[in-house]
């Protein structure tokens, strides 16, 4: 079963380019992914309705007991043969909807698959993890897919309020699902149903956190405003979800909790009162619809509601009625929404008051619709017909509550049958005064799918005996109620269901005649509208979040970090005070040896005069110093791997402080009164938050109770054929603490460059002269960056001061240099520096350093096994040789350098170490499992090459991608802001003097 949603996230990888060869003929190609699963579903029907269960698990980590159990039951089973069926059907129809042109069809078409692998997830699932993953997945594929057409607000409301409503309902489905996994002490669906925890406070609770998930999805009321703004998306969107997929998951839940918790207060009575609820308010509401979609959308949430009611009865009879309605409803909706998107292609219009004489000029859409409404309707002999009549005859035979429910289903039948009609009318009949549309020509591909919807829902109808044992089957999962089962067939005889659905019928074709009247006292009487008083509620909401944020957001740094400091020592210190931890430890070990006495002496000294310095450059020289020191106590006490990493960590941050105060004023404000408090407060609580965090470690490292497991560690990795215990453990044994804090740094990174970026595209490229660059003689540069590209039109003799990151260096001739420049360039770019900012010694050596760095980086990597090294400390050792040649040459230098855009290094370095790691899930069983090869080679011998190799190669170009930003952003960007400004002032100062000299 798994396969079946991996081919559809596969094809949904492969739908942008095979609609970029195909067109729109790449929907045939992708209906056989979603058809491949309803022909899965019917060769195992049989087997399914004979009682077996088709089972598949796939252990993810095994140790901690995560894994993707899938589990497929005659319910699955039926969800199967909708989603996939009807997917299918809706993807050949998309063929002849979209235009060849039609903007972004690869990517809706990649959603549209996806979003049906997802839904084969949910109803396959028996992990309620699992199921809750691909709950979600359903919600933003819908996001996506509502919000097809971005440019239109209408879509972009539509899709975010929907996104909104069901994102929050899944959330606190979430936490039911969670307390219902705790009480029952475990997250197989299965298990819980078949043998579900005692009754109490905690399940009720869990079970309507759960039915609040279903509800929203199902859009029942209150939560049903959003699906009619949904129609906003592409009718096949609306086909698909209202009909087969999305709506029906909340549904799905329903029914598949509903045998174990349906007499759990207060599941029955909230699913019987919401469900008649919706189901009136529904079909009221759609008689006011003018527009086709519209009033299917809310006879839609007239028929879910229905649903809801009859599969979350808790009775035998009530779950079949419910089952074969569920395929009756995808049967009969899913074609009356594709025909109203053929009318729409054909006119151009769906409102019922512009729509007139269509029956006679589309008459084979005509009794499509005519078929799919009778069904809607429950007229025989359509599956609709025998799914209404099952429902009767199950809440005729039930109690109170069931017969309360049975007189709001003949009601909500009645307004069923009255929409109906309104709606085939609408679109089809002749209205006086309103001339006859002459519709275009439409293909096969939009007949086809409804056509044959509607024919399996007249077929079934008198084949319903056909599905009784699988619908059957599901049925008996509910308690037995004793006395005959009640089995799924047309005729029952003369009755009391089939006289209440005449009765039905007669009050829906009254309700149709007074449609008018009944339409103005709607009018009179709607004091609500859901969508206004969600559009209010999100507008308080966003109210009051700008008024807290600007209450406690002031912008002030000190403030943020004082306040998280205040709270850690706060706490902390309390809690401290009350366990008093140092009470069961040893007395301190304050020194092994008198270098490093030493050394940590002369930290602190550095960082007393670190406070005491008056300016910026001289405090950031004393902290790297620091830093340094504690380099160097690594050292002294035998980690080397640490030791390597502080001091190119200290380095880089050496530079980035460098590149950041040149925008600051070299002294700090000391003068000021203002400034002495605030340096004392900031002593405070630095001293206090130093105190805490040394305290702690060493409580931490004192308080040790089993012995420690440092001399295990070598033995454990000797059997790898590795000695670097610290590496080993990085990329190995902790593999899954690095790729997370790789992926922090690399979102901090982009985050924090971003800043630095944010006005950028308000401004133009500004143009720089270029020493020795006569009239006419200008140099141009080009490339492209986070921005946008290079000028178009530098003037002559300048230099184009955008960053480079994809193309090369244009240099001005040597010949033509300035006198006191020299002549001779050892960098790329050295000479499109003004001559009083070059430096030639800085040149030659970083020409002489820059690739022996580069290639000690590569050393760190690959000898990261057995020697001290590894990814992340080649990685900042890269940079270091990019931050040399930045230095010596300027930011035209750094793209000289680096012809590569740094986030193109972080996204392969993430994608190489998610990769690694999905390796490691496919061929070692789990994810990250390490893996080795043993090889020999003639010249290098034997060879050892292990997975945890490329993972660091990931992080290895993720930090170099990193730093590679850094540089380019507050390096080149603030090197490009000075010229900026520079260039500005000369000009201000030129204008000044002519103006003078015209004076």
């Amino acid at each position: 079963m798994l396969w079946l949603i991996l081919l559809h996230l596969g094809a949904a990888c492969a739908a942008v380019p095979l609609v970029r060869w195909l067109g729109t003929r790449a929907f045939l190609l992708l209906a056989l992914v979603p058809g491949a699963a309803a022909v899965w579903a019917a060769a195992h029907h049989d087997e399914v309705a004979d009682g077996h269960t088709l089972v598949s698990e796939w252990h993810w980590i095994p140790g901690l007991g995560v894994g993707v159990a899938l589990r497929c039951d005659a319910l699955a089973l039926l969800m199967v043969l909708i989603a996939g069926g009807v997917g299918a059907l809706v993807m050949v129809y998309c063929a002849g909807y979209f235009r060849r042109d039609e903007p972004r069809v690869g990517a809706f078409a990649g959603t549209l698959t996806a979003f049906a692998g997802a839904m084969l997830g949910l109803v396959l699932a028996d992990d309620l993890i699992v199921l809750y993953v691909m709950w979600e997945l359903t919600s933003v594929f819908s996001f996506l897919l509502i919000g097809h057409t971005p440019e239109r607000r209408k879509n972009r409301r539509a899709a975010l309020q929907a996104l909104l409503v069901t994102t929050l309902g899944g959330l606190v489905m979430l936490v039911g699902f969670l307390m219902l996994g705790h009480a029952a002490g475990t997250y197989r669906l299965s298990r819980i149903v078949a043998d579900p925890p005692a009754a109490g406070p905690l399940l009720s609770t869990a079970l309507v956190c759960v039915l609040v998930g279903a509800l929203t999805k199902s859009a029942v009321w209150p939560f049903s405003f959003w699906l009619p703004g949904a129609m906003a998306a592409p009718t096949p969107v609306s086909a698909y979800l209202h009909a087969a997929a999305m709506v029906k998951a909340g549904i799905y839940l329903v029914a598949r909790l509903a045998p174990a918790f349906a007499h759990v207060v207060p599941w029955r009575g909230t699913v019987l009162v919401l469900g008649a609820v919706t189901m009136l308010l529904g079909g009221w509401r759609a008689l006011r619809e003018t527009d086709l979609k519209r009033l299917l959308a809310f006879g839609t949430v007239s028929q879910l509601g229905f649903l809801t009611l009859l599969v979350g009865d808790g009775t035998r009879d009530a779950a079949l009625a419910g089952a074969v309605m569920i395929l009756a409803h995808a049967l009969f909706k899913a074609p009356l929404f594709l025909t109203v998107g053929i009318i729409d292609h054909a006119t151009g219009t769906r409102e019922l008051d512009r729509l007139s004489g269509l029956g006679r000029r589309m008459p084979w859409v005509c009794a499509v619709a005519v078929l799919a409404g009778a069904s809607m309707a429950g007229l025989p002999p359509l599956l609709g017909f025998a799914a209404k009549e099952a429902a009767a005859q199950a809440l005729a035979e039930g109690d109170t509550a069931e017969a309360w429910a049975l007189g709001a289903v003949v009601l909500g039948s009645g307004l069923t049958f009255a929409y109906t009609l309104r709606f085939l009318w609408g679109a089809f009949g002749r209205k006086p005064g309103v001339e006859p549309l002459t519709p275009a020509r439409t293909g096969p591909a939009l007949f086809v799918p409804p056509a044959v919807c509607a024919l399996c829902g007249l077929l079934l109808g008198p084949a319903v005996l056909w599905l009784d044992p699988l619908l059957a089957r599901y049925a008996r999962t509910f308690p037995d109620p004793g006395g005959e089962p009640f089995h799924l067939a047309l005729w029952h005889g003369f009755g009391p269901a089939l006289g209440l659905s005449a009765l039905a019928w007669a009050l829906g074709l009254l309700i149709f005649l007074a449609g008018r009247p009944l339409a103005r006292l709607g009018d009179r009487i709607a004091q609500f509208d859901g969508d206004v008083v969600f559009a209010h509620a999100l507008w308080g909401l966003e109210r009051l979040s700008l008024q807290s944020t600007g209450m406690v957001q002031r912008g002030s740094l000190p403030v943020y970090l004082g306040t998280a400091l205040a709270v850690l020592v706060g706490f902390e210190g309390v809690a401290l005070a009350a366990d008093q931890p140092w009470q069961h430890i040893g007395e301190p070990r304050w020194f092994d040896s008198v270098p490093q006495l030493a050394v940590a002496v002369g930290v602190c000294a550095v960082a007393v005069l670190c406070v005491l310095a008056d300016q910026r450059m001289k405090a950031a020289i004393l902290a790297g110093i620091t830093g340094y020191g504690t380099g160097v106590l690594y050292v002294l006490h035998g980690a080397p791997d640490l030791a390597l990493t502080q001091f190119a960590v200290e380095t880089v941050s050496l530079i980035v402080f460098v590149l950041v105060l040149r925008r600051l004023p070299a002294r700090f404000p000391a003068g000021q009164r203002t400034w002495r408090v605030r340096r004392v407060t900031q002593l405070v609580f630095a001293v206090a938050a130093g105190g805490l965090v040394a305290g702690l470690t060493y409580l931490a490292a004192a308080a040790r109770l089993a012995p420690p497991a440092g001399h295990e560690l070598p033995t454990a990795t000797a059997h790898e054929g590795v000695k670097n215990v610290v590496a080993t453990t990085l990329v190995d044994l902790r593999a899954w603490d690095t790729m997370g804090e790789s992926a922090v740094l690399a979102v901090a990174a982009i985050g924090v460059t971003s800043l630095v970026y944010l006005r950028r595209r308000a401004r133009a490229a500004v143009a720089l002269p270029v020493p020795g660059a006569g009239p006419g003689t200008g140099t141009h540069t080009g490339g492209t960056g986070r921005g946008g590209g290079a000028s178009a039109a530098t003037p002559p003799g300048r230099l184009d001061a955008w960053k480079l990151t994809g193309r090369p260096v244009t240099l001005p001739p040597r010949g033509g240099g300035s006198p006191v420049a020299p002549r001779r360039t050892w960098l790329a770019a050295s000479s499109s520096l003004a001559p009083e900012g070059r430096s030639v010694m800085f040149e030659v050596m970083a020409r002489l350093v820059f690739h022996p760095i580069v290639v000690l980086s590569l050393y760190l990597l690959f000898c990261a096994e057995n020697l001290p090294g590894g990814g992340f400390t080649a990685g900042l050792v890269a940079g270091l040789a990019l931050a040399v040649r930045y230095l010596a040459g300027g930011r035209h230098e750094l793209a000289a350098a680096a012809p590569v855009d740094a986030g193109f290094l972080l996204g392969l370095g993430l994608l190489i170490l998610t990769g690694t790691g999905l390796a490691g899930l496919f061929l070692g069983g789990s994810v990250l499992a390490s893996g080795s090869v043993h090889a020999e080679l003639p010249v290098l011998g034997e060879v050892h090459a292990a997975s945890a190799v490329l993972f660091d190669t990931g992080v290895y170009l993720l930090v170099l991608g990193v730093v590679l930003d850094v540089l380019r952003s507050l390096g080149s960007e603030i090197d490009r802001r000075i010229e900026r400004e520079r260039a500005r002032a000369a000009d201000e100062r030129q204008r000044g003097g002519q103006r003078g000299g015209a004076s």
